[in-house]
Formats: C-alpha cells, structure tokens, sequence
C-alpha cells in the first residue's frame, strides 16, 4: 500500500514546495543583492531594513541628514557619538523611522531603517536610495 499523499511527486520537490509557501507568505523577509561592483546586499528582516555601504560613518550621517531634509520628514531626535547614530524621524502620516548607523570600520557603515512598529519595505529603500544618493 502507498502511503504518499502524492505519489507523483518526490519528497525534495514537495519539501522545497512548502518552503517557498511558507517564505512567500510570512512577508518577513527578503533579499536582494545590490547590482553592479561594490555592491553590497540588503536585507529586510522582521521589518527592518539593513545593509553595509562601503563609505566612512560621517559621511553616511552626513547623507542621511541631507535625505531626511530632502524628504520632508520632521527630525525628532538625534543621538550621535564616534559609534553610533540613530536618528529618529517622522513623516507626512506621523510614522515614527528610526535609522541606525553603526560605524563598522574605517570606510564600512551599517545602516538600519525601520519604519514604525511592523517596518514598511518600500519606504524604507526609499529612504536607503535616497542615502546613497548623497554619498
């Protein structure tokens, strides 16, 4: 007697089947690795944002404050010492984000974004793009 629920298909291929269903659903995370030379992955994890840019730390603080300008957000607070940034910002729908910046080396920089409690993945590479594009 077979005891397979489907017997046409192999137990790999309905195992990597579940997988995928399981991580297209959750909407916890995703990833995707940055185009062209020196680019470095993002990742959305749990509703944050993060990722390493090859640029030194004031410089990316530097950049995030022009793009926060740039976006209109309003600026709540922020705590910066030779380590760490957080910068903590509100937008147009009062949605608290907090972007942290951790100075990782001598031309490395951590970035995470999180937009408000459960995170917003398409503003928060808004805001990323916008970064960078200060740099």
């Amino acid at each position: 007697m077979n005891t397979r629920i489907f017997p046409q298909f192999s137990p790999v291929v309905l195992a990597l089947a579940l997988l995928a269903a399981v991580l297209g659903t959750s909407g916890c995370i995703a990833v995707a690795a940055g185009a062209g030379a020196g680019a470095a992955a993002v990742a959305y994890v749990s509703g944050q944002l993060e990722t390493t840019l090859n640029n030194d730390y004031e410089s990316v603080v530097t950049a995030t404050n022009r793009a926060i300008e740039q976006l209109g957000f309003a600026k709540i607070s922020e705590k910066k010492d030779a380590l760490v940034a957080v910068i903590t910002v509100r937008n147009a729908t009062d949605k608290k984000i907090e972007v942290r910046l951790d100075n990782a080396a001598r031309k490395l920089t951590k970035v995470r974004i999180r937009v408000g409690v459960f995170g917003d993945e398409a503003l928060s590479i808004a805001i990323l793009d916008k970064i960078k594009a200060n740099l």
